[in-house]
């Protein structure tokens, strides 16, 4: 795989800092049941690296004392960290808003069915990856059957209450080098779709702009497509967006318990503006971050182009 930081370290983003720390997005491990062209985790089946019980416990240490208010669980599949259950059952007698980030197929593997009534039991909210409302679309992305297991698990969500009264979101990103579309005009395509074809409901889209990073940014490279995506991001950038970015509020958690700006900077080792050295979660339970410094670097051109980006879809 093509590393992409050496692309994107020299950057003229503007500087930027946190505003209150009300979420904590947590990396349970790169273990996944799916390996997705657009990943920019390199998450799949082969991994091993997984949150281990000592680490989870030092996040509720630290979502404690920090007062932290969303619980944001993603992965890979964070459902197959063998400590999923213990992480959302401690999350609920918090009172936290849990999120978790399911690619749907984790739903209809076996020995994951009781997950349906777990996630629904404990209201957790769902963020899908459904990258197209086209079998062949997201087939193509994510793998042959990919589509027909995710309708099979949307409808059996639905019979539990998710779209209607629990929540349910679905992700879109685009195929290739485009920015999303509007994502108001997409999220009806959507609704219209899904529901007409398969009865199926949700409770919003979520557009996400494809970061050039991991295997999505080395298959640019490969392609020679890397500094013309750039170009795209870069002519698009909208200073409007900086405001709403999710790394303001946000702190991102590797599987070891090191700490971020966000995930993407996670996944390219760069380490929390708070320090020049990744800092342990253990070891930042004292620390005030508000109007810390943001690591920034290129690739936060992908958050800010357009309409803007985050894990919560289109920011303006």
């Amino acid at each position: 795989m093509h590393p992409t930081l050496p692309k994107l370290a020299d950057t003229d983003f503007p500087s930027i800092r946190r505003n209150k720390l009300e979420t904590l997005q947590v990396n349970l491990g790169y273990l996944c049941n799916q390996s997705c062209l657009h990943c920019h985790v390199n998450a799949g089946p082969t991994r091993k690296e997984l949150m281990d019980k000592a680490t989870v416990d030092q996040v509720f240490e630290f979502i404690d004392r920090q007062g932290i208010t969303t619980l944001d669980l993603t992965g890979g599949a964070p459902e197959m960290n063998p400590h999923f259950q213990y992480v959302v059952e401690q999350a609920s007698q918090r009172g936290l808003s849990v999120i978790d980030r399911c690619n749907l197929t984790i739903l209809e593997e076996p020995g994951y069915e009781y997950l349906y009534e777990f996630l629904a039991s404990n209201n957790v909210q769902i963020v899908a990856s459904l990258p197209c409302y086209s079998s062949e679309n997201v087939d193509a992305q994510r793998g042959n059957g990919v589509f027909d297991k995710s309708i099979a698990a949307l409808k059996k969500l639905n019979a539990l209450g998710y779209g209607k009264g629990l929540d349910l979101s679905l992700v879109y990103n685009p195929q290739g080098t485009q920015l999303p579309p509007q994502q108001t005009t997409l999220e009806l395509e959507y609704k219209e779709h899904l529901l007409d074809h398969f009865g199926i409901v949700f409770s919003r889209l979520l557009t996400i702009t494809n970061m050039p990073i991991k295997r999505f940014g080395s298959t640019l490279i490969s392609k020679g497509q890397f500094d013309d995506y750039m170009d795209v991001l870069k002519a698009a950038y909208r200073p409007v967006n900086i405001d709403q970015l999710m790394c303001k509020g946000l702190l991102s958690v590797d599987w070891q318990g090191y700490v971020y700006d966000c995930d993407f900077n996670q996944m390219l080792d760069l380490p929390a503006g708070i320090s020049d050295k990744k800092k342990h979660i253990s070891d930042c339970l004292e620390i005030d971050f508000k109007q810390q410094a943001i690591t920034i670097a290129d690739h936060c051109y992908g958050c800010t182009a357009g309409s803007g980006s985050s894990c919560g879809g289109a920011l303006t």
